[in-house]
């Protein structure tokens, strides 16, 4: 059950009145199309603060610092929303959130609402073998990808990850000529067809606007 009031204010979590500001506690690899969205829509009450998107590699680091985030600001603000969606925490993420009463993006992870949770749950058993790209990992395929793998320094092991993948899906969130070339590049290192699917910013501005 979410803490109401009574119990955060004696947790040392209750929110202090602050002018109906709102903290954004996000993944770092959110952070561009964030700001973008706060920029382009005049949010000028909402700031951001983004955990590591290396978190994405290691989702068990994901719960306990975004606790640690809420009971640091929880005074500074009179909301805080949790721009996570489950990546990979197993509903870890979504008790923590109940438990400090805060709200967090549906979803199982940002392919997915960036996509469209709807539609995304509707293709999704048609499209088990696709390997997805957003605008930050075809910026950061080297870094969150290729090296994390070992794939620089063994590239024996591309067939071993990426043997049952059939295609490289680019969600595009831009139309970026550069990056729709880097990302049809990406899916050539591995070994894959190549699909640019514009999705914009899908359910993200969606969920963001009623704060």
């Amino acid at each position: 059950m979410p803490l109401n009031n009574k119990d955060l204010t004696e947790n040392g979590l209750a929110p202090t009145g602050n002018s109906g500001r709102v903290l954004l506690l996000a993944c770092g690899a959110l952070a561009h199309e964030i700001l973008t969205l706060i920029k382009i829509n005049g949010w000028s009450h909402m700031d951001l603060t983004c955990l590591p998107a290396n978190y994405h590699l290691y989702p068990d680091k994901i719960p306990p610092a975004i606790e640690a985030a809420v009971i640091k600001h929880r005074a500074d603000y009179d909301d805080i929303f949790v721009v996570y969606a489950d990546c990979g925490t197993g509903g870890k993420l979504l008790d923590m959130c109940k438990k400090l009463g805060v709200n967090m993006v549906k979803g199982p992870h940002c392919y997915s609402f960036f996509e469209g949770n709807e539609k995304f749950a509707k293709i999704a058993e048609d499209e088990c073998t696709a390997f997805y790209l957003t605008d930050f990992l075809v910026r950061q395929f080297d870094a969150f990808v290729w090296k994390p793998m070992g794939l620089d320094r063994h590239p024996e092991l591309l067939d071993m990850y990426f043997g049952n993948y059939t295609k490289l899906v680019y969600q595009a969130q831009t139309n970026d000529a550069k990056l729709s070339e880097k990302a049809e590049q990406c899916a050539a290192r591995l070994g894959l067809a190549y699909e640019r699917r514009f999705t914009g910013y899908g359910d993200l501005e969606a969920v963001l606007a009623p704060l």
